[in-house]
């Protein structure tokens, strides 16, 4: 099963880099005057980060994520090639959602649709 995010198949290469950085768990520590903790957690309902990081993406795929990036509190279905479904909207609140260097500089006159770029994509589950 490839990835997806809705119908833009992505690389088998990218990887999840922050899956392991988030906690479903809120806590706020409040000490008291007396020097006591008044500890509350609750679990999270939504708002995990999943960055996606990879190479030898191609520039048509590029466009087309940049293009789901550019409409706005659109939620979006992502496959994982593991099986794994998520809900997620783009992450435009770390700056760019969307994160695309080519692997070698080219002239923009000459760049076409198989160019090949590194792409980060920043979403977060809803």
């Amino acid at each position: 099963m490839p990835n997806t995010l809705n119908t833009v198949a992505l690389p088998d290469n990218l990887y999840w880099s922050d899956e392991y950085e988030w906690s479903p768990v809120e806590q706020a520590v409040t000490p008291t005057l007396t020097g006591a903790l008044i500890v509350e957690e609750s679990t999270r309902l939504a708002g995990r980060p999943i960055t996606l990081d990879g190479m030898w993406v191609p520039r048509s795929t590029v466009e087309a994520v940049r293009a789901l990036a550019a409409q706005p509190a659109t939620p979006r279905t992502l496959t994982l090639a593991d099986g794994r479904t998520f809900t997620v909207l783009f992450r435009h609140s770390d700056g760019q959602p969307v994160e695309a260097k080519p692997l070698w500089d080219a002239a923009p006159d000459v760049r076409d649709a198989a160019d090949t770029y590194t792409l980060t994509l920043r979403l977060m589950e809803t």
